[in-house]
């Protein structure tokens, strides 16, 4: 594991939802809001939020105006 990069293993299943939801909607060229998040994962709009915020301060995720985008990561995904 690259040096400032946080385990995968180390993510909740809720962190996990959001953090797969995030990227399915970046792939779909859709915003990663708040919303769109809990829509795309069916969990209640307050635990995506906190979710969301522990994401970025973990360094999976970063905002982007309203919206969320994915971090640095090595795994090689090209958006």
């Amino acid at each position: 594991m690259e040096e400032g990069i946080p385990d995968a293993q180390a993510l909740s299943d809720v962190d996990t939802r959001v953090y797969e939801a995030v990227a399915g909607l970046a792939v779909a060229g859709k915003p990663a809001t708040a919303d769109e998040v809990a829509h795309a994962t069916t969990l209640p709009e307050e635990a995506v939020r906190r979710s969301l915020d522990a994401l970025v301060e973990a360094g999976w995720l970063r905002t982007a105006g309203t919206a969320y985008v994915l971090g640095p990561h090595g795994w090689g995904l090209e958006l």
